[in-house]
């Protein structure tokens, strides 16, 4: 079972931006490149870090801390030292808002 959870309007993350949300305790990062809005685990899966303090640069975030960078869409580990992917939510657009679809219950990431 999934919930739909409303997290931002689309002027919170203008195109080619990031923006970090929390839902449940989670952070929760958001991409808007090339029109669309992705919602990925907001935590970098090598060590514990806000990938919003990173560099967005093409389709990838990098992490600020040891410079591991993952593939927007995705999700994948694109270098080290991360091994692990970040997890991905689908999102749609209703009316300006940003709406993520998560799971009932905890939300799982890769740590």
């Amino acid at each position: 079972m999934t919930r739909r959870v409303p997290v931002a309007t689309l002027s919170d993350v203008p195109e080619g931006t990031m923006h970090m949300v929390q839902v449940d305790g989670t952070d929760i990062l958001l991409v808007h490149l090339d029109g669309q809005v992705r919602a990925l685990q907001g935590i970098c899966s090598h060590e514990y870090f806000e990938l919003d303090k990173g560099f967005l640069t093409g389709d990838s975030v990098t992490c600020a801390l040891h410079l591991s960078r993952f593939d927007v869409a995705t999700g994948d580990a694109l270098d080290p030292p991360a091994e692990l992917p970040l997890v991905t939510w689908p999102v749609t657009l209703l009316d300006g808002s940003i709406v993520v679809e998560l799971p009932d219950g905890p939300i799982e990431v890769n740590e």
